[in-house]
């Protein structure tokens, strides 16, 4: 019996072994394939990213001809979002998400979008729908980078006292994200030669923003960016010349190859 006993103890004792490497392997393989799915949640998430962002810049070449106010906008969203105490993550998320604002825009028809002059009321419910439109493309994801981005699209021209569209929220109804696009666009577009006007001045343009106090933009907010506009002039103005230099590198790599070409 004791014989018994040691035997029947031993392979237990070795079946044990046996079950506790095997549930080891499958430990081991069960955390492989989560990581290989986190890796390829990863690869799908920036195709997405990728693909929107082309998306943007095209959207963005029909009404500019740089593309580089998305530069811009994101850039300096960034620096307002750091100001104002948000999370660094979201001050991060908000400078991939920022450039994304007016993707809607691809859905616009040029006899529109690229209109001089004013809107009849019609035209102006067109391209008043690139707000509608931007969030929809965006929000198809979960993925909280591409909410933010439908944020944005959807609430960059809502305006902090109700006027704006194509909700009529006010206040903090808009979130912190749109608000933040709202004032930065608005400055960008004041400060960039457009297909119908020369650019305003800094001065100018920082004229017509505290004009809009508490009325286009959130006060506090406003507020911040007045205090530090030095930063913001110095960023945008290295944007600017480091995407001039960019630009005679391409021409300069262009003329080369032409000349290889013998052309």
């Amino acid at each position: 019996m004791e014989q018994y006993t040691n035997v029947y103890g031993s392979l237990a004792f070795a079946d044990s072994n046996a079950a506790l490497a095997q549930l080891g392997r499958y430990t081991a393989d069960l955390k492989k394939l989560v990581r290989d799915r986190g890796d390829v949640l990863k690869q799908i998430e920036q195709a997405h990213l990728n693909a929107l962002t082309l998306l943007s810049r095209a959207a963005e070449y029909r009404d500019d001809d740089t593309g580089v106010h998305m530069d811009r906008v994101g850039a300096l969203s960034q620096l307002l979002a750091q100001l104002i105490g948000r999370a660094e993550t979201e001050a991060h998320m908000i400078r991939v998400a920022a450039p994304m604002h007016d993707i809607g825009k691809i859905a616009i028809p040029d006899a529109v979008l690229k209109k001089p002059g004013g809107y009849t009321p019609e035209e102006r419910c067109i391209m008043n729908g690139h707000t509608l439109a931007g969030a929809e493309i965006l929000g198809q994801s979960d993925i909280p980078l591409f909410q933010m981005a439908a944020d944005v699209a959807l609430t960059h021209h809502e305006c902090w006292d109700g006027s704006g569209y194509p909700n009529q929220l006010r206040g903090t109804q808009i979130p912190w994200s749109g608000r933040v696009v709202a004032l930065i666009d608005f400055f960008d577009a004041l400060t960039m030669d457009r297909v119908y006007r020369k650019a305003f001045s800094d001065e100018q343009a920082l004229n017509m923003m505290t004009a809009q106090r508490a009325k286009k933009f959130d006060p506090e907010m406003l507020d911040i960016f007045m205090d530090n506009v030095d930063q913001f002039i110095h960023l945008r103005d290295d944007i600017n010349a480091a995407d001039r230099e960019h630009g005679a590198l391409l021409r300069e790599d262009a003329s080369l190859l032409a000349s290889d070409l013998g052309l």
